[in-house]
């Protein structure tokens, strides 16, 4: 079993990876946007994602979710993934970051 910096290690890293992963129609990654409520790690490495999208009707609905699915899934210490998509609360443009804000000219 992992000790609990480990894990949190791990959770670094889904971050990281995340980081790299890019909404299609806006040049800011998806972590930025604020789309990503949460990474979760088990006891036993496993990884719970829950996040939602910029709107119901997002074009990359179906894509997006497999995308971080299968690059998180890549993680060495990473047993299994699931991407839950919620959207309670609704993402607006507050949940973005200062960085994802500036990008996009909205400072």
């Amino acid at each position: 079993m992992k000790t609990e910096k480990e894990l949190q290690k791990i959770g670094e890293d889904v971050v990281k990876l995340i980081c790299e992963i890019y909404d299609p129609e806006i040049p800011v990654n998806i972590y930025a946007l604020g789309l990503i409520y949460d990474v979760q790690v088990s006891d036993e490495c496993d990884v719970k994602i829950i996040m939602t999208l910029t709107s119901p009707n997002c074009p990359v609905a179906e894509s997006l979710p497999a995308e971080i699915e299968e690059k998180v899934n890549s993680l060495n210490d990473v047993k299994n993934v699931k991407v839950e998509i919620v959207f309670e609360p609704p993402w607006t443009k507050d949940m973005m970051s200062e960085e994802a804000k500036l990008e996009l000219g909205m400072l």
